[in-house]
């Protein structure tokens, strides 16, 4: 009886083990998909301002946006902010949005400066190359690619800069303010273990789930992509992983109609393969 009671022990901790893991899962899904609702109600927030909004001629022009809602900077002499939010991308201009991604906002500060306080930070990337150059997962704003304040509402139809030169556009909501903001020196960084979570694929790559490789996204990640469209003016993505280039409208007949070979799907070089 003795050897029958030891013999079943390691049996009952493995299989604890094992469900305590699928809880930790379950919970750390349930995480990642409440900063998906959040990043949501920012969009949503933020483009419902008609004088402090995004212009709809910056928009027009992005090939990625993040939305990284209560980034925290804590400073004393020295200071630092960190937020997570999300990534999507596209590789046309009329093209529906990726899945998302989720990304790390880190950065640092020193002068004479104390406080703390809370923001929600939105980056628009005008160029493939702002999105090509997170080279191994991290982005280094300023240095790896130029970031500039953003104009704003009707700020935007007088901006200086017309051409919207910078590869990326940065804007900051603090206690109901929202406008552009200087974020030279941070870092945005793929967030490899939220991504694991949403997507319940354990090593999923920033690559597949912009290629449309990963499992499905959760309803939340369709009602962020829907505002997004929204917002840009461009059409839904019709099916839950589709393409990163797939068209945003096609003829019913193009299912049926010959037509020349397709451009072959472009994939973002966001992270070292190990």
């Amino acid at each position: 009886m003795t050897k029958r009671i030891h013999f079943a022990s390691p049996l009952i901790f493995t299989a604890f083990i094992a469900a305590s893991a699928m809880v930790d899962v379950a919970h750390a899904g349930a995480r990642e998909e409440g900063r998906l609702l959040t990043a949501t109600e920012v969009l949503e927030e933020v483009q419902a301002m008609p004088d402090q909004r995004i212009p709809d001629a910056l928009l027009s022009r992005a090939y990625g946006i993040a939305v990284i809602p209560d980034v925290t900077k804590v400073a004393f002499i020295f200071g630092g902010r960190h937020g997570n939010g999300v990534l999507v991308v596209r590789d046309k201009l009329n093209s529906p949005w990726s899945n998302p991604t989720f990304v790390g906002l880190t950065g640092g500060s020193w002068g004479f400066q104390a406080g703390a306080q809370s923001s929600d930070i939105i980056l628009v990337f005008t160029t493939k190359t702002g999105i090509e150059g997170i080279a191994g997962g991290k982005l280094a704003l300023g240095a790896d690619a130029s970031v500039a304040a953003g104009p704003v509402g009707r700020q935007g139809s007088a901006a200086t800069d017309m051409g919207f030169n910078a590869e990326i556009y940065s804007y900051s909501r603090t206690r109901g303010l929202f406008a552009g903001i200087a974020l030279d020196g941070s870092h945005v960084s793929i967030d490899r273990k939220a991504n694991a979570a949403l997507y319940g694929k354990r090593g999923v790559t920033a690559t597949e789930i912009f290629s449309g490789q990963s499992p499905a996204a959760p309803a939340t990640a369709q009602r962020f992509l829907e505002r997004l469209a929204q917002a840009t003016h461009t059409a839904v993505r019709g099916s839950p992983a589709p393409q990163a280039d797939m068209p945003a409208a096609a003829p019913a007949q193009a299912a049926t109609s010959a037509a020349p070979s397709a451009e072959p799907p472009r994939t973002y070089p966001l992270e070292q393969q190990k």
